[in-house]
């Protein structure tokens, strides 16, 4: 401000000396004419003289300011200084950056940076390796053109991140790779690849390793059970301190045999797609059927059944998956309910879903256990699978025969209160006719 006032006074004192030489002359207006021309090419030579700095300094690391005075030299001195505190934050986000590509360079995983076009900015070595990308030849190049997989395609313009796209490597079916997408800024993203090719074969073995040894438990448990039975036919010719131990065993192999059946089911689920044929499943029915057999597993408590569905509602899917998934729940439901208890099995349909929900006012279940619910073989203590015989694998079948048909389970319960399991299918499931076959293209993707 100090010096706007002061060039105004120099430009008064100007104005004043001219209007008194003038006045002697006897041409005042010509003498100011004079003088404003003066003022005025002063100032442009001193925007030619700022010009020309800028020009220079665009090439030049470190370019001292013109000499000048009042008003142009506070100008100079204060670009000066700014120019000094941007080299001086544009070394250290260089810096910045120049540690983070070393550092990411020595990562396995691959990063990618795409541009709200979605065009390629910048790739770790990593990327080069696993996706083949040459630098600096595909910088500012599509990356949908670069990775040309109708899968990685539709991951990738769907901007739903919320899971990982798994698919072979570009060029190299013999290699497994994750992809997963951020957004930041302004609409441009942040991609991570990583190499899962063991992982997936190690998932392959152990798949293959559970179906296989389930299915040779198979013959040898028959066996031992079939013996058991005999035996325990001809209780009365052993000694009795023989009958706990045969009874017990008998239980036992019971057990086994449910865990290698549920076991042999997961292996199915996970290494067999859907049918391309699959049933209408009219829920009235089902639900009858369920509780019918859930009555007469659980005779001796004497539950209470309420049955909620609209009439005539159907959905499409495979019945027999459906009927293990929901008769799991109920099963589980009746196990845990007290004699007398009351279970509610019902159908809605919402805006966004079909919802099937199993209610119970049985003991429920502590909050902290619920997000482990369906793991294998997970235990919320162990006297409740040596109290009911189960085999752990229930709720994890569930998920598999939900996630089959497009589906969620949500699991709400308050200890000591009850539980309630949702079962979300997509309304792309509801059936449009209670009889028949349904053959959509979306019925019959295999999953």
């Amino acid at each position: 401000m100090q010096n706007w006032r002061s060039e105004l006074n120099r430009l008064c004192l100007l104005l004043a000396v001219a209007a008194i030489t003038g006045y002697a002359v006897g041409h005042v207006s010509w003498v100011m004419l004079i003088s404003l021309c003066v003022y005025y090419l002063y100032n442009l030579y001193q925007l030619r003289r700022f010009n020309l700095w800028l020009n220079r300094d665009s090439s030049e690391s470190d370019s001292e300011p013109p000499v000048s005075f009042g008003l142009w030299g506070d100008i100079f001195d204060g670009i000066y200084r700014l120019q000094k505190q941007e080299r001086r934050a544009n070394s250290y986000l260089a810096s910045i950056i120049d540690k983070a590509q070393e550092s990411s360079a020595a990562l396995e995983m691959a990063f990618v940076m795409i541009n709200k076009q979605g065009n390629l900015d910048w790739w770790n070595f990593a990327a080069e390796k696993l996706l083949g990308l040459q630098h600096p030849k595909d910088r500012n190049q599509s990356i949908t053109n670069l990775i040309r997989n109708p899968s990685f395609s539709e991951y990738f313009h769907s901007e739903n991140y919320d899971e990982t796209l798994k698919m072979e490597a570009p060029g190299e079916s013999s290699k497994i790779l994750e992809f997963q997408i951020a957004l930041f800024g302004e609409n441009e993203r942040l991609m991570i690849v990583r190499d899962i090719t063991q992982l997936h074969r190690l998932e392959s073995m152990r798949k293959d390793f559970v179906g296989n040894v389930s299915h040779e438990l198979g013959t040898p448990i028959t066996v031992i059970k079939g013996y058991l039975e005999a035996i325990l036919d001809n209780l009365d010719a052993l000694d009795e301190k023989w009958h706990k131990p045969m009874q017990q065993m008998q239980q036992q192999s019971m057990r086994m045999e449910n865990i290698v059946r549920d076991l042999l089911m997961l292996s199915s689920l996970e290494t067999k797609g859907l049918t391309k044929t699959q049933d209408v499943i009219d829920l009235n029915g089902l639900f009858s059927e369920i509780e019918s057999d859930t009555q007469q597993m659980f005779k001796d408590k004497a539950h209470t059944f309420e049955l909620v569905c609209p009439t005539a509602l159907s959905v499409v899917g495979k019945r027999s998956e459906m009927y293990s998934a929901i008769s799991n729940l109920v099963v589980n439901a009746a196990k845990y309910t007290a004699a007398g208890g009351h279970i509610k099995l019902s159908a809605n349909k919402g805006a966004n879903s079909l919802d099937i929900t199993v209610q119970d006012n049985g003991i429920g279940i502590e909050s902290h256990h619920i997000p482990r619910l369906t793991e294998r073989f997970y235990r919320i203590d162990g006297s409740r699978s040596s109290d009911t015989g189960g085999t752990g694998l229930g709720l994890a079948i569930v998920k598999h025969i939900l996630a089959r048909h497009e589906a969620e389970l949500e699991t709400k319960s308050i200890y000591g209160q009850g539980s309630c399991f949702i079962c979300r299918l997509p309304l792309s499931r509801v059936a449009t006719s209670p009889t028949g076959q349904a053959r959509s293209e979306k019925e019959t993707e295999q999953i």
